[in-house]
């Protein structure tokens, strides 16, 4: 996944846990704001779905965007 650090961050960079979690063999990401999505048969698949999620973000208008 991407560490890169985002835009405006300065000094040290927090500590960040994983967004991706496994419950009975079903994986799971976890967004900033706290929702959960899944569950993914694999974690890669939980990658994917993570890309996904993001990727539709990016497309909304800089407004209505959940930070």
């Amino acid at each position: 996944m991407d560490t890169q650090r985002r835009s405006g961050e300065d000094g040290r960079a927090p500590f960040r846990s994983s967004r991706f979690f496994c419950v009975g063999s079903k994986w799971y990401f976890t967004t900033r704001e706290g929702f959960d999505s899944g569950p993914f048969a694999s974690r890669q698949r939980a990658e994917t779905g993570l890309r996904r999620f993001l990727h539709v973000v990016r497309l909304l208008p800089e407004e209505q965007r959940v930070h």
